[in-house]
Order: C-alpha cells, then sequence, then structure tokens
C-alpha cells in the first residue's frame, strides 16, 4: 500500500535513511538535510518540520509547509513537500509542492502515485483554487508526472515551466 505520512519522531531513523539517499540538489529540488547527522535530523531538523508544518519558528518570507514522506508499505519511497499557501516569490517559481522520489525507486511509477496522493493533500490545506508548479526543462519525467495529474503549462522562465492543477 502506498501512502503519505507526514515527518515525525517515531519514523525519524527510516526517515534520515531517506533523506541521505537523495541528492543536495536535483532538478530544482533542494535537500536542505542532505549533509545533517542523525542526532541533528532527530534533535534539530524533525521538530522543525514540525514547527514550521504549524507556522511556528519560519524564517522571513517563508510559508508554513508540510513534508510528506512517500511509504510504500513499511520502505519510504520519496518525499514531497506540500507548501500551504504562497507569497510572491513562491508563485512565480517553486509553487505549492516539491517532491523528489529516491534514487533506487525511479521508474517505478512512484512520482505519480505519490503526487496523485500529494494532489489530495493540497486540496484540504491550501486556500487557492489551483496547485501552483514549477519543473525544469531538462526533467521532462517530472512534466510528465505533473500532467498525468491534471497539470497544465502555463508559463515559462529560462530554467522551468510553470504549471498549474486545477482543485476547486
Amino acid at each position: 500500500m502506498i501512502y503519505l505520512k507526514e515527518a515525525n519522531i517515531e519514523d525519524y531513523k527510516k526517515e534520515y535513511e531517506a533523506i541521505k539517499q537523495l541528492p543536495e540538489n536535483e532538478n530544482g529540488f533542494e535537500n536542505k538535510y542532505y549533509n545533517v547527522t542523525e542526532e541533528e535530523f532527530r534533535d534539530i531538523v524533525i521538530p522543525e518540520l514540525i514547527n514550521h508544518s504549524n507556522g511556528i519558528g519560519l524564517p522571513e518570507g517563508y510559508v508554513p509547509d508540510t513534508y510528506y514522506f512517500l511509504w510504500n508499505e513499511n520502505e519510504i519511497v520519496g518525499l514531497f513537500k506540500v507548501r500551504h499557501y504562497l507569497n510572491d516569490f513562491l508563485m512565480k517559481g517553486p509553487g505549492h509542492v516539491g517532491y523528489s522520489i529516491l534514487p533506487k525507486y525511479r521508474g517505478m511509477a512512484y512520482a505519480s502515485q505519490g503526487f496523485s496522493l500529494a494532489i489530495e493533500k493540497c486540496k484540504e490545506i491550501i486556500p487557492e483554487d489551483e496547485i501552483y508548479l514549477s519543473v525544469n526543462k531538462a526533467n521532462i519525467a517530472s512534466l510528465k508526472v505533473q500532467e498525468k495529474n491534471g497539470a497544465y503549462i502555463v508559463d515559462e522562465t529560462e530554467e522551468d515551466y510553470l504549471t498549474r492543477i486545477k482543485i476547486k
């Protein structure tokens, strides 16, 4: 069974193992926790993620966001980050959702399945009528995942396609 589960302290060991497998920066997805130790992840990162999800302790210019790990049974296969609403910067770029699938699980349809689940989370969380997204032009697989889930291109920059998914 495939499901999304919020970052939490009980699963920190598996979450940490997953975070360490994701590249530091790949196709626009930034893994800020690539170089943290397991202790830092448990004692600092997880509490910070939980607080940020609740709008507590946000750095200036940030919005609340929730980290959801994508699980297949008892294994983490990916990570989805849902921003609860947009500011000007997010509206013109990264948007509501960022995600990455662990390298060994790519090409197995986890991105499409996880993205579908993330859309359902967005419907519960975000106030906007559309999910704003971006995708690196070189990342055709991710664009196809978005399109498979109802996304359409609304604009582009030199590096990215800006896409939307109507949810209301």
